[in-house]
C-alpha cells in the first residue's frame, strides 16, 4: 500500500502529491520544518516540536496553518494512515506559492505538507555501537535558531561525515562547537559533568536537548551550558549527540580519535535508557 502523505488540508498517496514550482520553499528556501519521533505508535515530546515550529514560523513571520491541536490531530491520523509503530512524522511550512519575487507577497497562503518515515529507534544498532563524528566548518547563516528549511551547509557537513565513514558531522566556529549537522552536542568531562553549548542565535534550541538535560538533573548528573573546544570534546570522557531522530546516541571518537574508551560510555547510556523510559511510559502514567 502506498504512503499516505498530508498536503495542504488533504491526506493523499504520495504519488499523487503536487507542489507547485512556484511555492517559494522551493525557490528560496522560504519555511521551516519540524521533525517529531514516533515510539509504539505514540509522538514523543510533540507539545515542544509543536511549540517550536511556531517560534520559527513566527521569527520568518508566517502564519501558523493550523493550532497546537489541530497539528497534532492531524500528525496522529497520519501517523494511523500509515501504520507507523517507530519512526518519523515530517512536518513543513512555506510561505506559500506565489510569483517569484523576493519581497513577501501579499496573497499568498501558506503551504502545509507532513510525511511519515519508519526507522528503527528503540534498537538501533548504531546506538549500541556508538557512531564516529568528523569536524567542519560552521558555514551557516547567523540565525540557526530558526528550524530553516535551507539546510544545504548541514547537506554538506553530513556528506563530509558520510565520506569519511562517520555517522554525524560537529560543525566548529572559532575553535569551538556550536552543534552536529542534524543534531545537539554534548561532551561529558573526566570528572562527570555534562557539557553542551549554550542556546543563543548560534544554534538550534533542541527539543531532545531539553528532555535529557532534565533528566540528567534528575540523576544528579550536573550540567554545564557553556562552549567547548574541540581539543576539549577529544580529550572528554564521553561524548553523545540528541535528536528527534537519534534521540540519545553515543559518539565513539571524533576525526579518527577515540573519545574515552573509544566505546559508549555509562552516562549517555543511562541517559538514553532514561529518556526511552519515559517516551514509552504508557500515556495514562506520563500524565499522572
Amino acid at each position: 500500500m502506498s504512503r499516505i502523505v498530508f498536503v495542504n488540508g488533504v491526506f493523499l498517496p504520495y504519488e499523487e502529491a503536487r507542489i507547485p514550482i512556484m511555492d517559494r520553499g522551493f525557490l528560496f528556501a522560504d519555511g521551516v520544518y519540524e521533525v517529531a519521533c514516533v515510539l509504539d505508535g505514540r509522538l514523543v515530546d510533540n507539545e515542544a516540536h509543536l511549540a517550536r515550529l511556531e517560534r520559527s514560523l513566527g521569527e520568518i513571520r508566517i502564519a501558523n496553518p493550523f493550532s497546537p491541536a489541530e497539528w497534532t490531530r492531524l500528525e496522529e491520523e497520519l501517523v494511523q494512515r500509515n501504520h507507523l509503530e517507530e519512526g518519523l512524522v515530517y512536518m513543513q511550512v512555506t510561505r506559500g506559492v506565489a510569483e517569484r519575487d523576493f519581497g513577501f507577497p501579499s496573497d499568498a497562503r501558506p503551504t502545509a505538507i507532513m510525511f511519515t518515515q519508519p526507522k528503527v529507534i528503540r534498537h538501533s544498532a548504531a546506538a549500541e555501537a556508538g557512531i564516529k563524528a568528523v569536524t567542519v566548518e560552521d558555514i551557516r547563516w547567523k540565525r540557526r535558531d530558526i528550524k530553516s528549511v535551507a539546510l544545504l551547509a548541514q547537506v554538506l557537513a553530513k556528506q563530509a561525515a558520510v565520506e569519511a565513514g562517520a555517522g554525524e558531522a560537529w560543525m566548529v566556529e572559532d575553535g569551538f562547537v556550536t552543534e552536529g549537522s542534524s543534531s545537539t552536542a554534548f561532551i561529558v568531562t573526566p570528572d562527570g559533568r555534562l557539557v553542551t553549548r549554550p542556546l543563543s542565535n548560534a544554534i538550534l534550541p533542541g527539543i531532545t536537548r531539553v528532555a535529557v538535560m532534565r533528566l540528567a538533573a534528575e540523576a544528579q548528573i550536573r550540567v554545564e551550558e557553556r562552549l567547548f573546544s574541540v581539543a576539549e570534546a577529544e580529550h572528554a570522557a564521553e561524548a553523545f549527540i540528541t535528536s528527534a531522530s537519534s534521540l540519545v546516541m553515543p559518539v565513539v571518537s571524533l576525526d579518527g580519535k577515540p573519545i574515552g574508551t573509544g566505546r559508549p560510555g555509562p552516562i549517555a547510556r543511562r541517559l538514553r535508557e532514561l529518556y526511552l523510559e519515559e517516551a514509552l511510559r504508557p500515556a495514562s502514567a506520563a500524565a499522572a
